[in-house]
């Protein structure tokens, strides 16, 4: 088995090198990573300029670029054999909810999926204690699991671990993503030049959280491990759009 190693952290980042020591033996490991932190990047693709990828002394290769680049490269260029899967992580704080939608942990398993590829995106809900060997034995479990899994097409697992150690794990849990309350608001700073500046609020606190939810499930010390789709389409308002688009007056028909 071939295994993709990425994140959003940084090639030099602790969670991706407990990645790498914990999966030892599973199979051939490559890391491919960012050369520096590109947290929020969501799924951007760097289109402006080329990118130039470097390898470090620990075999890790790192790239000027996104997330989803460093997969993206990987699969479509830097190597000559294919990967069997990707994973994503592990990121240094949580990816619950509405998180995703920014995340590049989550972007960078996405692009996975898109090229053709199981992935699994997997982060620590981080309380200060940085048990990252706790989530590399998570994603080991999953990936010995000899049952194969079938999400279908363009899902991937997003997987929350609490930082405990492992003997304190409740158990793992299958859930659905919450959602946040509203983000703080914009933080103003003044630069050493005297020009205002702005810090992005922190996000807000888990709003819809209650039983079911990835947010209750590590509140409660279990791994959350929540299958994600690409699909954004809402579907259950197509017939009522429908009908309010028909009410326009054009005449046209809608795709059914």
């Amino acid at each position: 088995m071939r295994i993709l190693l990425s994140n959003d952290d940084g090639v030099h980042s602790p969670g991706l090198v407990a990645l790498y020591e914990g999966l030892q033996g599973l199979g051939h490991l490559e890391v491919v990573a960012p050369d520096r932190d590109h947290s929020g990047a969501s799924n951007a693709l760097t289109l402006n300029r080329p990118l130039t990828v470097e390898t470090h002394p620990n075999g890790f290769r790192s790239v000027d670029g996104t997330p989803t680049d460093c997969v993206h490269l990987a699969v479509n260029g830097l190597f000559e054999q294919p990967f069997d899967r990707v994973i994503s992580g592990i990121n240094t704080h949580a990816n619950l909810g509405d998180d995703i939608i920014y995340s590049g942990t989550v972007a960078a398993a996405t692009e996975g999926r898109h090229l053709g590829l199981p992935a699994i995106a997997v982060s620590l809900v981080n309380d200060g204690h940085f048990h990252y060997e706790t989530a590399a034995h998570v994603v080991r479990l999953l990936l010995e699991q000899r049952q194969p899994l079938e999400l279908g097409p363009r899902s991937i697992l997003n997987v929350n671990v609490p930082d405990l150690p492992w003997d304190r794990i409740a158990g793992i849990r299958v859930t659905r993503l919450g959602h946040r309350e509203r983000a703080e608001g914009a933080v103003p700073m003044t630069c050493p030049r005297g020009k205002q500046r702005y810090w992005i609020g922190a996000a807000g606190a888990g709003g819809d959280a209650g039983p079911g939810t990835d947010f209750h499930a590590v509140r409660e010390g279990y791994v959350s491990i929540t299958p994600v789709h690409i699909d954004m389409t809402r579907h259950e308002a197509l017939i009522s759009l429908r009908d309010w688009v028909d009410g326009l007056g054009f005449g046209g028909e809608t795709d059914q």
